[in-house]
């Protein structure tokens, strides 16, 4: 079945498609869409699952439907109005019936450049709260002031200044103060899920410095917060206080990679080992994250200290073996005001030169941890070759 079949299928049946949110948003920003999400109205469901029997229900609270259209499996949501009754991304009550329009089905979402809607069978932009206009000024504007019944809209108005570079304008900034306690209470898996999509951004300290301008980020992410208004070292860091100190080398660390992991690292240097700790108390942060932030904390102090040839080559060996790898550590080493040590610009030529020491050199009469040994040394050789 075509998109359009689908359309005309849905009018025979007396209602009407259409696609909305993210893809109408990027079609205007001019950015490349991703999924193709639609709404109907004007339908009953029971009306809806006969005219397509191969319809599989996946939303619980209210009706959603996967069904394949042009070869792929896409979402089909009846339009629905949401009250408020309770706390955080749960408590809502949700109504979908046929009297609901499209314009109704907006209202309910978070900021103008999301509430808009394109009619499937005649391309009718439907904006009817300026979505359009403030994607042209490059600003986030909440649609109502539902937008503070989900705390995660907070962070996800933060999350697209950061990755569009749009501004998000004062009252919308107000509703997203409104959000601080419900904020601290929701599930740390959603927190998580949008720090994801943030470390992802060009600048994502643009993320962290929104939630702050509105006074949220003690409830998100309190061990970012935590470092505002503590004094760096003036004499190595000039930085006002540690929280701008983190937002730099975080955003010098994304200049040089896009592995989320590593730019996690980079941040998490600010608060340490022990806010870390607490921090995946808090929410479920990937082992991938834990693993890359403990290692980058663990060797900043130390790693301008490595100078000598068996120095050398044991951090080597452990960043050889570790998910971190030499690009990560490098690419946050430039990102520290500290610098690089001398020994990490040439690291790949030392990783070369012991890597040329193979276990299939160890001579045969040498046991146990003498053969450990003897690798070792013959690779602190290697890095003595190497750097002379």
């Amino acid at each position: 079945m075509t998109e359009i079949e689908f359309a005309r299928a849905v009018r025979e049946t007396g209602g009407r498609a259409f696609i909305a949110g993210g893809h109408v948003r990027d079609k205007l920003r001019g950015a490349l869409p991703r999924d193709r999400d639609y709404v109907v109205t004007g339908i009953a469901e029971v009306a809806f699952t006969v005219t397509f029997p191969r319809a599989m229900r996946v939303g619980r609270g209210f009706p959603v439907y996967l069904l394949e259209v042009d070869g792929d499996m896409r979402e089909v949501a009846f339009a629905r109005r949401e009250r408020k009754t309770g706390p955080g991304h749960l408590g809502f009550g949700i109504s979908a019936s046929p009297g609901i329009t499209i314009e109704d089905d907006l209202y309910r979402r978070d900021t103008t450049m999301n509430s808009m809607a394109k009619s499937l069978e005649t391309g009718e932009l439907i904006d009817p709260y300026g979505g359009a206009r403030d994607i042209a000024r490059r600003v986030i504007r909440a649609t109502s002031e539902h937008f503070a019944d989900d705390p995660v809209r907070a962070l996800r108005a933060a999350r697209h200044s950061a990755q569009f570079g749009y501004a998000i304008e004062p009252g919308t900034i107000r509703l997203m103060e409104k959000c601080r306690d419900e904020l601290a209470r929701e599930p740390g898996e959603r927190l998580t899920n949008e720090l994801r999509e943030a470390l992802r951004c060009d600048a994502p300290s643009v993320f962290f410095r929104r939630l702050k301008e509105a006074g949220i980020l003690g409830a998100a992410y309190p061990q970012i917060a935590s470092l505002a208004g503590i004094n760096a070292d003036e004499r190595r860091h000039p930085e006002n206080d540690s929280f701008d100190r983190a937002m730099q080398v975080l955003d010098r660390t994304a200049a040089m990679t896009a592995r989320t992991e590593a730019r996690f690292a980079a941040l998490a240097m600010g608060p340490g080992m022990t806010a870390l700790r607490e921090w995946n108390a808090r929410m479920p942060l990937p082992s991938l994250w834990t693993r890359c932030a403990e290692f980058a904390i663990t060797e900043r102090s130390r790693i301008h200290n490595i100078s000598k040839p068996e120095e050398i080559a044991d951090f080597m060996e452990r960043i050889r073996n570790h998910p971190l790898a030499l690009d990560g550590i490098i690419a946050i080493a430039r990102a520290d005001a500290c610098g690089t040590p001398p020994f990490l610009e040439r690291a790949p030529k030392l990783l070369e030169a012991m890597g040329s020491v193979t276990g299939d050199a160890i001579p045969d009469y040498l046991k146990g941890p003498s053969r450990g040994a003897w690798l070792r040394e013959k690779k602190i050789e290697a890095v003595t070759r190497a750097t002379g």
